[in-house]
């Protein structure tokens, strides 16, 4: 009987390098697959992993793909700074596609709620058409949300951008089919098997720089169905709506008028892997209010052409 060597610990694979393999795979199968690859880039945290795993997937050599943000004018502060340092740090091509620019032209209306975040879509979808992408990079996670659950690693979208789960082909042994017709894209996700914990501890492992927003602080919030929201001037806070000082962080970060942040004093990174190590409740779930519109608020979104 032929006895196996036990493998040495030192050679041992971590599942952070297992989950860092896959995705350097998946940014180099796409890049040699498609002409024109674009990586979403908002400045949240997991764009900021999908970025660092880009870099060292093509090092020594530059990324061979642009970044492509949908600002919707209600991003926080904070986020977009840190995109900018983030972009010209490391010498990289930004678009930026505006919501702003489609309301004040007629293209899109204003929400009676004030919430821009399902606005992005159509700037989205004419920034892929215009500039020719045919494969888009996004941060989405199968832990986040339920329709996300269903998404492949590259997922198929039609002319119009849409999704059709019946559509999606299996991803056996890593094997991945970017084939598709004229109009129709791609989305990969590298992160799709990553969990919020394993973003955190990556980010911890590999010394990656965040924007403060992530981390406790003092914050100026109301609180409207449930959460805690940062006023602005998307309509927020309303009569009877008393702002608060309290100290708080954000787990996730989009518009501000849907995003919400949780009270915390987690000031590390390792403080917040025990946060998060302790929660009973997914980002989405716990901060985003434009995924409790309805109970397929976020597969309504995808099948019109969303991230």
């Amino acid at each position: 009987m032929t006895v196996l060597a036990e493998v040495p610990s030192r050679l041992r694979q971590s599942h952070l390098d297992a989950l860092e393999s896959e995705a350097v795979h998946i940014f180099r199968e796409t890049a040699a697959e498609f002409e024109r690859p674009v990586l979403l880039f908002s400045g949240g945290k997991d764009s900021i992993v999908m970025l660092h795993l880009a870099l060292k997937a093509f090092w020594p050599a530059p990324v061979p793909f642009g970044l492509l943000h949908v600002d919707t004018g209600h991003n926080f502060p904070e986020v977009l700074a840190f995109r900018d340092r983030t972009v010209e740090r490391h010498g990289l091509r930004l678009t930026v596609a505006k919501v702003q620019d489609y309301i004040d032209d007629g293209r899109l209306r204003e929400r009676p709620d004030g919430t821009r975040n399902p606005l992005q879509t159509v700037p989205l979808l004419d920034a892929i058409t215009g500039s020719r992408f045919d494969a888009v990079f996004g941060g989405g996670r199968r832990d986040e949300e339920k329709a996300r659950a269903k998404e492949r690693v590259f997922s198929l979208r039609d002319e119009f951008g849409g999704w059709d789960p019946r559509r999606q082909r299996p991803e056996l042994w890593q094997l991945y089919n970017g084939r598709h017709r004229a109009g129709e894209h791609v989305r990969v996700f590298p992160l799709s098997n990553w969990t919020e914990l394993d973003v955190w501890q990556y980010i911890e492992r590999e010394r990656i720089e965040l924007p403060e927003i992530y981390f406790a602080h003092e914050r100026d919030v109301f609180q409207r169905a449930g959460m805690w929201l940062t006023g602005g001037d998307w309509g927020g806070p309303k009569d009877g709506e008393p702002v608060e000082r309290r100290l708080v962080r954000y787990r996730t970060v989009g518009d501000m008028s849907c995003t919400g942040a949780v009270e915390s004093d987690a000031v590390t990174i390792d403080q917040v892997i025990r946060e998060i190590a302790a929660s009973t409740l997914t980002e989405r779930g716990a901060t985003r209010a434009d995924d409790k519109l309805s109970e397929a608020a976020m597969e309504d979104r995808k099948r019109e052409g969303y991230f």
